[in-house]
């Protein structure tokens, strides 16, 4: 592990491999699991605000659990989350040719929002970890996501380099900088 800008980041983000592959696990992560993708404070009011551009983007089953639920719940860790339908995918997940994919980042990729998805689901397989005194990016190791391990293993693509994007959405562009240079570090140390 590595401190880097008072945040705590897994050394599994330089040694692991990933690349999502939809064609062969489906976007399965977006219909199992315990609860909702997890919510940032911020983002509660803007699953609020953009709802009505993005619904037109959602298939029935899903605008029928928000209008039940609501844009968000709290699950039983009192956590802010996106809803299920009926206890299975994200209220917010569309299906094309089999495949699970995001009615946020369909409407963000028609220019219908600025919000292109919840921050957790962008920068999976990292998972925020947060205490009163520090944060912790972590990998998540999901037996769903192997297909993205074997992915990411045959074009050596490190963990963090797929997740250039969202880790500088969440942190900036000097933050995703010395990721880069302590896994550098990292490599050279092994």
């Amino acid at each position: 592990m590595v401190e880097i800008e008072g945040k705590i980041v897994s050394s599994q983000l330089f040694d692991r491999r990933f690349v999502c592959d939809l064609n062969a696990c489906k976007g399965i992560c977006c219909v199992e699991g315990d609860s909702g993708a997890p919510l940032e404070p911020e983002e509660v009011q803007i699953m609020n605000e953009v709802f009505q551009q993005v619904r037109p983007f959602m298939n029935v089953a899903g605008i029928r659990a928000v209008e039940m639920q609501g844009t968000w719940i709290e699950d039983a860790d009192g956590d802010a989350v996106t809803p299920l339908v009926d206890n299975k995918e994200c209220a917010y997940v569309i299906f094309e040719n089999g495949i699970a994919h995001c009615a946020f980042e369909k409407a963000w990729k028609n220019k219908k929002t600025t919000f292109r998805k919840p921050i957790s689901c962008h920068l999976y397989p990292i998972r925020i970890h947060k205490t009163p005194n520090m944060e912790a990016l972590n990998y998540d190791d999901w037996e769903v996501c192997k297909p993205a391990c074997k992915h990411g293993e045959r074009l050596n693509v490190p963990v963090y380099v797929f997740l250039k994007e969202a880790i500088i959405r969440k942190y900036g562009v000097e933050f995703y900088t010395q990721i880069e240079e302590a896994a550098k570090l990292w490599q050279d140390r092994k």
